[in-house]
Protein backbone atom coordinates (compact mmCIF):
# COMPACT_ATOMS: atom_id res chain seq x y z
CA UNK A 1 0.00 0.00 0.00
CA UNK A 2 1.30 3.47 -0.87
CA UNK A 3 2.38 5.62 2.05
CA UNK A 4 0.76 9.11 2.35
CA UNK A 5 4.02 10.91 1.47
CA UNK A 6 4.43 8.77 -1.65
CA UNK A 7 0.79 9.33 -2.63
CA UNK A 8 1.14 13.13 -2.26
CA UNK A 9 4.46 13.21 -4.13
CA UNK A 10 3.16 11.07 -6.98
CA UNK A 11 -0.07 13.00 -7.52
CA UNK A 12 1.31 16.56 -7.38
CA UNK A 13 4.02 17.68 -9.79
CA UNK A 14 4.12 21.06 -8.04
CA UNK A 15 4.74 19.92 -4.49
CA UNK A 16 4.62 22.54 -1.77
CA UNK A 17 6.26 21.42 1.49
CA UNK A 18 6.35 23.89 4.38
CA UNK A 19 8.61 23.35 7.40
CA UNK A 20 7.86 24.45 10.96
CA UNK A 21 9.47 23.63 14.31
CA UNK A 22 7.16 21.66 16.61
CA UNK A 23 6.49 23.59 19.83
CA UNK A 24 7.33 27.01 18.36
CA UNK A 25 6.01 28.98 20.09
CA UNK A 26 3.76 26.33 21.77
CA UNK A 27 2.41 22.86 21.02
CA UNK A 28 -1.15 24.22 20.85
CA UNK A 29 -0.07 26.69 18.16
CA UNK A 30 1.74 23.92 16.23
CA UNK A 31 -1.56 22.02 15.91
CA UNK A 32 -3.29 25.18 14.65
CA UNK A 33 -0.44 25.84 12.20
CA UNK A 34 -0.69 22.31 10.81
CA UNK A 35 -4.34 23.00 9.96
CA UNK A 36 -3.52 26.41 8.48
CA UNK A 37 -0.78 24.93 6.28
CA UNK A 38 -3.05 22.11 5.10
CA UNK A 39 -5.77 24.66 4.25
CA UNK A 40 -3.16 26.83 2.45
CA UNK A 41 -2.49 24.08 -0.08
CA UNK A 42 0.54 22.32 1.43
CA UNK A 43 0.94 18.75 0.20
CA UNK A 44 3.34 17.51 2.90
CA UNK A 45 4.29 19.02 6.26
CA UNK A 46 7.88 18.87 7.50
CA UNK A 47 7.74 19.04 11.27
CA UNK A 48 11.05 19.86 12.92
CA UNK A 49 12.05 18.18 16.17
CA UNK A 50 13.99 20.86 18.11
CA UNK A 51 17.60 20.02 18.85
CA UNK A 52 20.27 21.96 20.73
CA UNK A 53 23.03 21.47 18.14
CA UNK A 54 21.35 21.68 14.73
CA UNK A 55 24.19 21.47 12.17
CA UNK A 56 22.01 22.06 9.10
CA UNK A 57 19.96 24.95 10.50
CA UNK A 58 20.58 28.65 10.10
CA UNK A 59 19.87 31.32 12.75
CA UNK A 60 16.10 31.61 12.12
CA UNK A 61 15.42 27.91 12.69
CA UNK A 62 17.96 27.70 15.53
CA UNK A 63 16.07 30.49 17.32
CA UNK A 64 12.78 28.66 16.77
CA UNK A 65 14.31 25.42 18.12
CA UNK A 66 15.49 27.30 21.21
CA UNK A 67 12.01 28.74 21.80
CA UNK A 68 10.59 25.24 21.51
CA UNK A 69 13.21 23.66 23.79
CA UNK A 70 12.43 26.32 26.40
CA UNK A 71 8.85 25.03 26.28
CA UNK A 72 10.23 21.57 27.13
CA UNK A 73 9.64 20.01 23.69
CA UNK A 74 11.24 16.61 23.13
CA UNK A 75 10.88 13.88 20.50
CA UNK A 76 8.19 12.33 22.72
CA UNK A 77 6.33 15.67 22.84
CA UNK A 78 6.47 15.89 19.03
CA UNK A 79 5.12 12.35 18.62
CA UNK A 80 2.28 13.22 21.03
CA UNK A 81 1.64 16.41 19.04
CA UNK A 82 1.26 14.44 15.81
CA UNK A 83 -1.30 12.25 17.60
CA UNK A 84 -3.22 15.42 18.53
CA UNK A 85 -2.94 16.74 14.96
CA UNK A 86 -4.49 13.50 13.67
CA UNK A 87 -7.18 13.56 16.38
CA UNK A 88 -8.09 17.07 15.15
CA UNK A 89 -8.84 15.58 11.71
CA UNK A 90 -5.76 17.02 9.98
CA UNK A 91 -4.71 14.54 7.30
CA UNK A 92 -1.67 16.18 5.65
CA UNK A 93 1.29 13.74 5.35
CA UNK A 94 3.85 14.50 8.08
CA UNK A 95 7.61 14.02 7.80
CA UNK A 96 9.62 14.48 10.99
CA UNK A 97 12.83 16.45 10.41
CA UNK A 98 14.92 15.08 13.25
CA UNK A 99 18.63 14.87 14.05
CA UNK A 100 20.01 11.43 14.83
CA UNK A 101 20.77 11.98 18.55
CA UNK A 102 17.16 12.33 19.77
CA UNK A 103 16.29 9.17 17.78
CA UNK A 104 19.12 7.15 19.32
CA UNK A 105 18.31 8.48 22.79
CA UNK A 106 14.68 7.36 22.38
CA UNK A 107 15.70 4.09 20.72
CA UNK A 108 15.56 3.90 16.93
CA UNK A 109 13.01 1.09 16.68
CA UNK A 110 10.81 2.48 19.46
CA UNK A 111 10.91 6.01 18.01
CA UNK A 112 9.83 4.95 14.51
CA UNK A 113 7.14 2.60 15.88
CA UNK A 114 5.69 5.23 18.25
CA UNK A 115 5.77 7.94 15.58
CA UNK A 116 4.11 5.72 13.01
CA UNK A 117 1.35 4.77 15.46
CA UNK A 118 0.81 8.48 16.19
CA UNK A 119 0.35 9.27 12.49
CA UNK A 120 3.83 10.16 11.19
CA UNK A 121 4.43 9.19 7.54
CA UNK A 122 8.17 9.70 7.11
CA UNK A 123 11.48 10.85 8.56
CA UNK A 124 14.28 13.11 7.35
CA UNK A 125 17.51 12.80 9.36
CA UNK A 126 19.96 15.46 8.08
CA UNK A 127 23.02 14.19 9.96
CA UNK A 128 22.56 10.50 9.12
CA UNK A 129 24.92 9.69 6.21
CA UNK A 130 23.48 7.69 3.31
CA UNK A 131 26.13 5.02 3.94
CA UNK A 132 24.81 4.48 7.48
CA UNK A 133 21.05 4.67 6.92
CA UNK A 134 20.23 0.98 6.39
CA UNK A 135 18.78 0.29 9.83
CA UNK A 136 16.75 3.52 9.87
CA UNK A 137 15.38 2.87 6.39
CA UNK A 138 14.52 -0.75 7.17
CA UNK A 139 12.73 0.23 10.39
CA UNK A 140 10.82 3.06 8.67
CA UNK A 141 9.65 0.69 5.95
CA UNK A 142 8.66 -1.92 8.53
CA UNK A 143 6.20 0.60 9.99
CA UNK A 144 4.94 1.98 6.68
CA UNK A 145 7.09 5.12 6.82
CA UNK A 146 9.53 6.47 4.22
CA UNK A 147 13.04 7.75 4.90
CA UNK A 148 13.59 10.93 2.89
CA UNK A 149 17.07 11.32 1.38
CA UNK A 150 18.98 14.59 1.12
CA UNK A 151 21.38 15.38 -1.73
CA UNK A 152 23.54 18.47 -1.96
CA UNK A 153 25.64 20.01 -4.75
CA UNK A 154 28.66 18.58 -2.91
CA UNK A 155 27.32 15.00 -3.02
CA UNK A 156 29.06 14.54 -6.41
CA UNK A 157 29.24 10.90 -7.47
CA UNK A 158 27.03 9.88 -4.51
CA UNK A 159 24.06 11.75 -6.05
CA UNK A 160 23.24 8.90 -8.44
CA UNK A 161 23.33 6.24 -5.74
CA UNK A 162 21.29 8.29 -3.26
CA UNK A 163 18.76 9.33 -5.93
CA UNK A 164 18.29 5.79 -7.18
CA UNK A 165 17.31 4.55 -3.70
CA UNK A 166 15.27 7.58 -2.63
CA UNK A 167 11.81 7.13 -1.13
CA UNK A 168 8.83 9.49 -1.14
CA UNK A 169 10.62 12.46 -2.65
CA UNK A 170 14.28 13.39 -3.06
CA UNK A 171 15.19 16.49 -1.05
CA UNK A 172 17.71 18.56 -3.04
CA UNK A 173 19.65 21.14 -1.06
CA UNK A 174 19.74 24.27 -3.20
CA UNK A 175 22.90 25.75 -1.77
CA UNK A 176 25.95 25.09 0.35
CA UNK A 177 25.76 25.81 4.06
CA UNK A 178 22.82 25.94 6.43
CA UNK A 179 19.12 26.67 5.98
CA UNK A 180 18.08 30.30 5.66
CA UNK A 181 16.40 32.96 3.56
CA UNK A 182 18.29 33.71 0.37
CA UNK A 183 17.68 36.14 -2.47
CA UNK A 184 18.97 33.94 -5.29
CA UNK A 185 19.76 30.28 -5.91
CA UNK A 186 23.29 28.97 -6.36
CA UNK A 187 24.20 29.23 -10.07
CA UNK A 188 25.02 25.51 -10.16
CA UNK A 189 21.51 24.51 -9.06
CA UNK A 190 20.10 23.59 -12.49
CA UNK A 191 23.01 21.31 -13.39
CA UNK A 192 22.84 19.61 -10.01
CA UNK A 193 19.06 19.07 -10.06
CA UNK A 194 19.11 17.77 -13.63
CA UNK A 195 21.76 15.20 -12.65
CA UNK A 196 19.72 14.17 -9.60
CA UNK A 197 16.44 13.90 -11.53
CA UNK A 198 18.03 11.67 -14.18
CA UNK A 199 18.81 9.06 -11.51
CA UNK A 200 15.80 9.49 -9.25
CA UNK A 201 12.74 7.26 -9.39
CA UNK A 202 10.81 9.67 -7.11
CA UNK A 203 9.85 13.36 -7.52
CA UNK A 204 12.34 16.05 -6.47
CA UNK A 205 11.79 18.87 -3.99
CA UNK A 206 14.24 21.71 -3.49
CA UNK A 207 14.88 23.37 -0.13
CA UNK A 208 17.36 25.52 1.85
CA UNK A 209 16.97 29.12 0.74
CA UNK A 210 13.58 28.86 -1.01
CA UNK A 211 12.04 32.01 0.42
CA UNK A 212 9.80 33.87 -2.04
CA UNK A 213 7.04 33.36 -4.56
CA UNK A 214 9.45 33.71 -7.50
CA UNK A 215 11.57 30.83 -6.15
CA UNK A 216 8.52 28.58 -5.70
CA UNK A 217 7.15 29.51 -9.14
CA UNK A 218 10.49 28.80 -10.83
CA UNK A 219 10.77 25.36 -9.23
CA UNK A 220 7.14 24.49 -9.97
CA UNK A 221 7.57 25.55 -13.61
CA UNK A 222 10.49 23.13 -13.85
CA UNK A 223 8.34 20.35 -12.36
CA UNK A 224 10.07 20.28 -8.97
CA UNK A 225 8.64 20.65 -5.49
CA UNK A 226 9.49 23.54 -3.16
CA UNK A 227 10.35 23.25 0.53
CA UNK A 228 9.94 26.54 2.42
CA UNK A 229 11.22 26.62 5.99
CA UNK A 230 13.08 29.65 7.33
CA UNK A 231 10.78 32.17 5.66
CA UNK A 232 7.67 30.64 7.25
CA UNK A 233 9.41 30.22 10.62
CA UNK A 234 10.37 33.91 10.43
CA UNK A 235 6.70 34.77 9.98
CA UNK A 236 5.79 32.67 13.03
CA UNK A 237 8.46 34.51 15.04
CA UNK A 238 7.03 37.84 13.88
CA UNK A 239 3.62 36.95 15.35
CA UNK A 240 4.92 35.08 18.42
CA UNK A 241 3.27 37.35 21.00
CA UNK A 242 -0.11 37.20 19.25
CA UNK A 243 0.15 33.43 18.77
CA UNK A 244 0.73 32.96 22.50
CA UNK A 245 -2.36 35.03 23.31
CA UNK A 246 -5.57 32.95 22.86
CA UNK A 247 -7.53 36.15 22.12
CA UNK A 248 -5.16 37.25 19.34
CA UNK A 249 -4.17 33.84 17.94
CA UNK A 250 -6.80 33.53 15.22
CA UNK A 251 -5.78 36.94 13.85
CA UNK A 252 -2.11 35.91 13.76
CA UNK A 253 -2.96 32.56 12.12
CA UNK A 254 -4.89 34.39 9.42
CA UNK A 255 -1.88 36.63 8.71
CA UNK A 256 0.39 33.58 8.43
CA UNK A 257 -2.14 31.80 6.20
CA UNK A 258 -2.32 34.82 3.88
CA UNK A 259 1.48 34.92 3.69
CA UNK A 260 1.80 31.18 2.96
CA UNK A 261 -0.88 31.38 0.26
CA UNK A 262 1.02 34.27 -1.35
CA UNK A 263 4.05 31.97 -1.76
CA UNK A 264 2.13 29.50 -3.90
CA UNK A 265 -0.28 31.78 -5.77
CA UNK A 266 0.70 32.08 -9.41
Amino acid sequence: MMNRVEAAANTNNQLFIPYIVAGDPTIEVTIDLARVLEESGAHILELGVPYSDPLADGPVIQAAANRSLQEGTSLQTVIDTVRQIRAAGIRIPIVLFCYVNPILKYGLHDAVKAASEAGVDGWLVPDLPYEENDEMKKTCNEYGNVLISLVAPTSNERVKRIAKEAQGFLYCVSSLGVTGVREEFDHRLDTFITAASESSSVPLAVGFGVSKREHVARLHTQGYGAVVGSRIVKEIEKYETMLRDPNQRSKALLQIKTFVQSLVSS
